[in-house]
């Protein structure tokens, strides 16, 4: 890792179940990561939010719902006003093959579905950012 990258790790909406993104967040951190994680039910403002706030590298977003069309356009509608669509959006879970390219088309650089392994998910994240990194100039 060229540097320590912060990732902000968000459920939004009212998906109640979050054992996969805490183990991502675990994962992520455990990988040399800093990894804020803002729990369960959080609007999208709530989230740009944070991710500014914390200065976030990159947005981990977990979807289990089904509200990923309607919640991810407004998030990175949010990140663009918020001067920050530099950061790296990522969403994993319950997302239909059918939607990825959609998903891509607003912004998001990957989406990783259930069984993809966490050591994929933080080598490409890794890799990802430190690209970001040496391309931005100093």
């Amino acid at each position: 890792m060229k540097r320590t990258y912060r990732v902000v790790v968000a459920k939004p909406g009212l998906d109640g179940h979050d054992r996969g993104a805490k183990v991502i967040a675990r994962t992520l951190r455990d990988a040399g990561f800093e990894v804020v994680y803002t729990g369960l039910h959080q609007t999208p403002e709530q989230i740009v939010d944070a991710v500014v706030q914390e200065d976030a590298d990159a947005l981990g977003l977990s979807l289990l719902s089904g509200a990923h069309l309607v919640l991810v356009p407004r998030i990175a509608e949010l990140l663009r006003a918020s001067g920050r669509e530099d950061v790296v959006l990522v969403v994993g879970g319950i997302i239909p093959e059918a939607d990825v390219a959609p998903l891509a088309a607003m912004g998001v650089a990957r989406v990783f579905t259930p069984g993809a392994s966490l050591h994929e998910i933080g080598a490409w994240l890794e890799t990802t950012l430190d690209d970001a990194h040496l391309a931005t100039p100093s």
